[in-house]
């Protein structure tokens, strides 16, 4: 954020939001309250993606549920805001379709004295992410809290996302995600969904590492334009699929500014271990 900005940027720890590219856009992240055994922690507080992936024992996960932030836990942030200054907050999460964190924030707006702003992305995961990568561009550039607000909006009709479940009983469990057409019998193939922001479908199929991995980065590239990329890393049996898929798009004659996140405990709840894949949108 520049000197002279007297706008916040708040997101929810449910949009993955690597702690590094946090800081870097001085973004604050308040984090959803994950139950595992019936023991509350905050995400990305008290509780740490290798933490939660730690506790996968044999593909056994714990029982596990999410929530949004409470109205209170959001004005907290808020206030913390106002305390350094900050007159108006633009607060950017995960589609009012599959969460209330839109409205525990729109309540917290009315508990402050600043101008908030709250933005419904239409999309989740990394997808939230991407809005609040580019709407904290467009800040620090000068933008009014209204442009900031705008251009979020604006880029969560554009985010797409490509990935894998490969333990479906997490997901019919988490009940997200629609699980019907991905079979996942013995000996089947492992299907690939996409879509842009929570509007999913199958868009392919693979059996092998390469095959699933060349489907998701050419799902990526299929456009030709330059993009910006997020490669999710799951638990550690994911990762020659962000590899895959980062060399793919590495090798590509387009322009891609690539950042890897970690599927954290609020997202797995729904997907389980084996999830792989990523989002991207145009580079602006």
């Amino acid at each position: 954020m520049t000197e002279n900005s007297a706008i916040g940027i708040v997101t929810d720890s449910a949009s993955q939001i690597p702690k590094a590219l946090a800081d870097q856009l001085d973004v604050t992240v308040v984090p959803i309250v994950v139950a595992i055994d019936g023991i509350e922690y905050r995400e990305g507080v008290d509780l740490e993606p290798d933490d939660f992936w730690a506790r996968i024992v044999d593909g056994e996960l714990p029982e596990v549920t999410t929530s949004q932030p409470s109205p209170g836990a959001i004005a907290e942030v808020y206030r913390s805001l106002e305390k350094r200054g900050i007159t108006e907050i633009v607060s950017i999460h995960v589609g009012a379709e599959v969460s209330g964190t839109v409205n525990s924030a729109t309540l917290a707006a009315d508990m402050v004295d600043a101008n908030v702003i709250v933005v419904d992305s239409g999309t989740a995961s990394f997808g939230v992410s991407a809005c609040v990568w580019e709407a904290a561009a467009v800040r620090d550039a000068g933008a009014s809290a209204d442009d900031v607000a705008a251009r979020a909006r604006q880029v969560g009709l554009h985010v797409a996302t490509t990935f894998i479940l490969q333990a479906l009983e997490f997901a019919r469990v988490g009940g997200r995600i629609d699980t019907t057409d991905l079979g996942g019998g013995p000996g089947e193939p492992i299907m690939v969904l996409g879509g842009i922001g929570t509007r999913l479908e199958v868009t392919g199929q693979g059996r092998t590492v390469e095959e699933l991995c060349d489907h998701m980065a050419d799902s990526m590239l299929a456009a030709r334009v330059p993009i910006r990329a997020a490669v999710s890393l799951a638990d550690d049996a994911t990762l020659a699929f962000t590899v895959g898929i980062e060399e793919r798009l590495r090798a590509s004659d387009l322009g891609v500014d690539m950042v890897r996140y970690r599927v954290g405990p609020s997202i797995a709840a729904h997907t389980g271990p084996g999830t792989a894949g990523g989002f991207w949108w145009p580079a602006s």
